[in-house]
Order: structure tokens, then C-alpha cells, then sequence
């Protein structure tokens, strides 16, 4: 970081179509940005590896049972902490994995 602003050499995202990473403020940002997007087909759950992590945030939110917004927060938080190294790393190194089993199934889905 220099200053204020954000050095994002050679940073590159991946997401789905969602309206919200497609709108013209979103879209102008990571231009602006020199951010590089893929192309991603929506609806692509088996070629999106961080929808495996959601998952488990889903789990252990449902297993707190928060009452309020902080609680909520807190345990989404306390979960994403929690989330070992070694499975981040997995799932980004399932993503040629999930693209040739897409693939291979002419988009269907897949067991990922």
C-alpha cells in the first residue's frame, strides 16, 4: 500500500454473474483498478470452489444459533477464522480438477 491507494498488480478475480460483481460501478472499479475478471458462466457452483467455504459458514451459523446481529456476526467471523490453511489450499488446487469434470460433462454438474 502506498499512501492511500492500492497496489493491485496482477490480480485477477474470479465470480459469478451476480448483478452486484456485474454493474457498471462494479465493473468501472476493477477497470479503474486494473483488476483483471474471468469470464465465469453463472450459475457455476461446481467451478467455484469458495462456495465449498460457504457452506461451512452456513453449518457452523446454523449450529450457534445466533439471536441477533452481532451474535450473527460474531459466529460467521469466528467460523471464517477458523477455517484451516490446508483446505483453502485444497480447494484451490481442485480448481483444474473441477474444470476438466465440467468439462468432460458438458457443463453438468459434477460431484464438486
Amino acid at each position: 500500500v502506498q499512501g492511500n491507494e492500492m497496489q493491485f498488480a496482477s490480480i485477477q478475480k474470479c465470480f459469478n454473474n451476480d448483478p452486484k460483481h456485474t454493474s457498471k460501478r462494479a465493473v468501472c472499479w476493477f477497470q479503474t483498478n486494473k483488476i483483471k475478471v474471468m469470464e465465469w458462466p453463472a450459475q457455476s457452483l461446481d467451478l467455484n470452489p469458495t462456495e465449498n467455504l460457504w457452506g461451512g459458514i452456513k453449518n457452523a451459523v446454523s449450529e450457534a444459533k445466533p439471536r441477533n446481529a452481532e451474535e450473527l456476526w460474531k459466529a460467521v467471523k469466528s467460523s471464517w477464522a477458523g477455517i484451516p490453511v490446508y483446505t483453502c489450499q485444497k480447494l484451490v488446487d481442485s480448481v483444474q480438477h473441477r474444470c476438466e469434470a465440467v468439462l468432460k460433462n458438458s457443463g453438468y454438474t459434477t460431484k464438486y
